[in-house]
């Protein structure tokens, strides 16, 4: 399996950091950061992008400018995409198809591939134009799967919140996972 996991310029992009290393290792993973998020990681986790991944040699990272990447592309076959988090900004462009980034155009290139993509769109308050983005991209087949906690699974630390939130993202992509406890 392939999975093309960007990580975009919302608060939180350290949930999409979390995710890629929770990824079975047998899965070939393709990483997009944008210039927010690697803002993000630095100011809300003191990470810096280089480093993230150097144990993981079944991670590929991309920069966002490099439109001409394999990912870029239909004829690569890319099975699984999801877009952790997704800024607001990366969702208006999706919904519109705006396509001026590596992570726009792997959207796009998914989209008429007609391939799983989910995005998790991480802001609150949503407002009235956000909502009817997310509608946009549900009736296109997109599953819209926000960072919402179910306490069900008794969370008893940020670790425990996160592994509940990226077994859920899992589960969507039918990618198997005992990250949470589940309703019994």
């Amino acid at each position: 399996m392939k999975i093309t996991v960007a990580i975009s310029g919302a608060s939180g992009s350290n949930l999409g950091v979390n995710f890629v290393k929770k990824l079975p290792k047998e899965i070939e993973v393709f990483v997009i950061f944008s210039k927010s998020a690697k803002t993000a990681l630095k100011l809300e986790n003191n990470l810096s992008t280089k480093e993230i991944f150097s144990d993981y040699p079944n991670v590929t990272i991309f920069k966002d400018s490099n439109i001409g990447a394999s990912i870029a592309s239909g004829s690569f076959k890319v099975d699984k995409m999801i877009i952790l988090p997704c800024s607001m900004n990366t969702l208006a462009k999706c919904a519109v198809g705006i396509s001026d980034s590596l992570i726009t155009r792997a959207f796009t290139v998914m989209l008429k591939e007609k391939r799983d993509v989910i995005v998790a769109p991480r802001e609150m308050p949503l407002n009235s134009i956000v909502l009817k983005n997310m509608l946009t991209l549900s009736k296109l087949g997109v599953v819209i799967a926000p960072p919402i906690l179910g306490y069900y699974s008794a969370q008893q630390s940020l670790q425990d919140m996160e592994n509940f939130l990226i077994g859920k993202w899992l589960d969507l992509l039918k990618i198997d996972n005992n990250l949470y406890k589940r309703w019994e």
